[in-house]
């Protein structure tokens, strides 16, 4: 296929895939995290309980600041980074063997979930991730793999440490972007140990990752213990059950066929067919497997999510198109192989049944205890991103009613447990009305909201709040704040519909004169 050809396909592919990514972004109502690390741009800090601060910078950066708060900008930042990183990861191709490569790694990444979705339309810590993880790699191709070993090169390490700061001052695991450099280094090509620029690299990553260890340092290294915890193996009792769940989790974000594929080329490698430099292969293995490896093993202790390896998979797309190019070389110009066809069908399939069952329902999960208001719709995971635009619509309504009609004291606030659904209320019924939202738990529940609750003046005796809680995910409020309020009164039910279908409920109480304050811990 002739250059010209492939760059205009390419474009094509870029284009479309950022219309498309917009359109989702704008849509469709925030997740449970992507709303949690809204807080993150609303209350920005050095880092935070779960996760470093970039997730919230690149949130601000594209919404100016919160000046436009709609989900689409909220999400903008994973638009425009996800459709750049379909152009980084082009020229990674292209760096390692040639164009066709770079296009089919394009295509790949394109099709896959977490590189399509999850870090192409969702606004989550991977965003920024993938994009300083693929430039990373970009300028290590420049640095330590370059052909020549000259000034140039060598001072590109320098790049590679400013990109994989960002990328750890991102999410921890990027951390791994140094244990491959350093691997491929200590087996494979030791004269880089006498550049000066390999430790100033290190040095700079460092740098930019001391302002997470200056916030956890003020915080007794909290984000560090929540971390470790959810991977430190306690029991060493074998749960076959993570371990499944972590593969097929893994085969599902990265989508089946490139899985698949991924498979074959690693396959290749073991039986040392010659498609891709020696050099290359070795990094990429030796930036890719040991973050897989890793979370397989702790999968078979404790749980794990399959995102947290799903960089590294994207790291190996591009060894997969290294060898689907050199298989396919001497096929026609206008011919494309079927698998990377397959591939892209297929997340448009996900992507169309996805978005119909999220805004109409196609695929029904009614159960017996959808008879009970109170269970309604709580087996249909789609509507943990549907009927929050309802909830706080219909909210505002209740609460200028109870202003009118004295219901409550002044300046109520809104109440709930855990980081979710406490952030969604937050963003969807609370914030656009100027209410205060508090969250009640324990530090592990309710995470940056230990700290969002001083912010916001703390809890006060005698004040009033608002509890509301959804069928999906129903927790009466007596639960967690009898203890704390005189009384407490069911205000009404917001009936939340997906067209002309009754789908979930969200109750709405009044919690009135708080008689002793929540001791947070």
């Amino acid at each position: 296929m002739p250059d010209k050809q492939i760059h205009r396909t390419l474009f094509i592919l870029i284009g479309i895939s950022f219309l498309a990514r917009a359109i989702l972004a704008g849509v469709l109502e925030l997740g449970n995290d992507e709303v949690y690390y809204w807080t993150y741009a609303l209350y920005p800090d050095f880092s935070h309980f779960d996760h470093p601060p970039m997730v919230g910078f690149v949130i601000q950066l594209f919404s100016l600041n919160l000046l436009f708060d709609h989900e689409f900008f909220l999400r903008l930042g994973s638009v425009v980074l996800g459709t750049i990183n379909t152009y980084i990861i082009y020229l990674i191709g292209k760096q390692i063997k040639n164009s066709i490569t770079g296009l089919y790694a394009a295509f790949l990444y394109t099709s896959s979930v977490y590189g399509f979705i999850i870090t192409g339309v969702f606004i989550l810590p991977d965003t920024p991730q993938l994009f300083f993880w693929l430039l990373s790699i970009l300028f290590i191709l420049k640095s330590l793999l370059a052909d020549n070993f000259n000034s140039l090169a060598q001072k590109n390490l320098i790049v590679v440490g400013i990109f994989t700061g960002f990328a750890m001052a991102s999410k921890y695991t990027s951390v791994f972007i140094w244990v491959g450099i350093i691997g491929y280094i200590l087996l494979f090509d030791r004269k880089w140990l006498r550049v000066k620029f390999l430790y100033i690299g290190l040095i700079l990553s460092f740098i930019f990752f001391i302002p997470v260890i200056y916030w956890n340092i003020q915080n007794d290294f909290i984000s560090f213990f929540f971390q470790s915890d959810r991977v430190v193996i306690s029991k060493l009792s074998v749960r076959f059950d993570y371990f499944l769940m972590e593969i097929l989790g893994e085969v599902l974000y990265n989508n089946p066929v490139n899985y698949i594929l991924i498979i074959l080329a690693l396959f290749a490698v073991i039986k040392k067919r010659e498609f891709l430099k020696l050099k290359y292969i070795r990094f990429l293995l030796l930036v890719s497997l040991p973050l897989i490896l890793t979370f397989i093993l702790f999968s078979l202790f404790r749980r794990t999510l399959p995102h947290w390896t799903a960089p590294a998979f994207t790291t190996l797309i591009l060894l997969t198109s290294a060898s689907l190019a050199n298989t396919t070389k001497n096929l026609s110009n206008k011919t494309f192989p079927i698998s990377i066809k397959g591939a892209v069908y297929l997340l448009g399939v996900v992507i169309i049944v996805g978005l119909l069952q999220i805004k109409a329902g196609i695929i029904n999960f009614s159960t017996e205890g959808d008879f009970d208001p109170k269970q309604l719709g709580n087996n249909d995971i789609s509507l943990q991103i549907f009927g929050w635009r309802q909830i706080g619509s219909e909210f505002e309504n209740i609460v200028k009613k109870d202003q009118q009609e004295n219901n409550m004291g002044p300046n109520p606030g809104l109440m709930s447990f855990r980081w979710f659904p406490t952030a969604n209320l937050d963003y969807y019924a609370a914030y656009p009305i100027g209410m205060k939202t508090y969250a009640v738990g324990t530090l592990s529940e309710i995470h940056k909201y230990y700290w969002i609750n001083k912010k916001r003046g703390g809890f006060k005796i005698g004040m009033d709040a608002y509890y509301i809680t959804t069928s999906y995910d129903y927790q009466h409020p007596k639960q967690t704040f009898a203890k704390y309020f005189n009384t407490i009164e069911t205000a009404d039910t917001i009936l939340i519909k997906r067209g002309n279908k009754h789908v979930m409920n969200a109750f709405v109480y009044r919690m009135k004169n708080m008689k002793s304050i929540p001791n947070l811990k």
